[in-house]
């Protein structure tokens, strides 16, 4: 990869929507960086984002249409800032992506396209859903899944209620509870129960407290998924042109 270090890679835009996943798909692209393009070196990134509950209180009305326009608005304003393309380290709000896609000024790399392949590179064949209510609901992942080949189990009614209060109430606050990972260990080795060989972290602040380490499953990290392929399409497009 020594050939890529004088690559100048491409401007990633990120549309944020929570500050704790943002957070920390950013962080990993930054420190990550350097793995390709040398020591300190990471993409040029600009992130925009609208305050949180703008999206909650069209996501609490079902307003799909209105989250895509926030979204919308980070996207002209990141593609006025000189960004070359678009993630958004939100598996929540992919959702509303398609109402907007096609006015959008800049390509989107979709974050459950990149969970999907990985699980096909890894050999997963049924993943377990984790996120909110409103994705494991969604057919984000399923879609993108089936086109595949996998198979995949979602959290049950009581399960999804949790963990959406889980994710709303404590880790978009920053709040990290012992109990919360005992939630979801229960959860996925339910999942596991079921047939599933790894689970989808789709939500991005769920990776600041379930890992390899501590989940009955293997996990399938949204955030820092997407952080990888933004940062391999920033500097390999750049060297290629593919």
């Amino acid at each position: 990869m020594s050939h890529l270090r004088s690559v100048i890679p491409q401007h990633i835009g990120i549309v944020a929507c929570s500050a704790e996943g943002a957070a920390l798909c950013y962080r990993t692209i930054c420190a990550e960086g350097a793995t390709l393009l040398g020591p300190h070196a990471h993409p040029e990134l600009s992130m925009h984002t609208h305050s949180l509950a703008e999206y909650v209180k069209c996501l609490d009305r079902g307003d799909w249409q209105g989250v895509g326009e926030l979204m919308l608005s980070s996207a002209n304003k990141l593609a006025k800032s000189g960004a070359a393309f678009l993630i958004c380290p939100d598996n929540t709000i992919h959702q509303a992506l398609p109402y907007i896609e096609q006015q959008s000024p800049l390509p989107w790399l979709h974050i459950a396209d990149v969970v999907a392949a990985q699980a096909v590179e890894r050999g997963f064949r049924c993943v377990g859903l984790t996120g909110t209510r409103w994705l494991v609901e969604s057919e984000v992942y399923p879609e993108r899944l089936i086109a595949r080949g996998l198979t995949y189990v979602r959290p049950n009614t009581t399960e999804r209620e949790d963990i959406n209060r889980i994710i709303m109430s404590e880790l978009v606050n920053g709040v990290f509870m012992p109990e919360a990972i005992t939630y979801f260990q229960r959860v996925i080795g339910r999942m596991k129960d079921a047939g599933c060989d790894a689970v989808v972290l789709g939500c991005t602040e769920i990776p600041l407290i379930m890992n390899d380490s501590n989940s009955p499953l293997p996990t399938l990290d949204s955030t820092r998924l997407l952080a990888h392929a933004a940062l391999r399409r920033a500097v390999l497009y750049a060297a290629t042109g593919e």
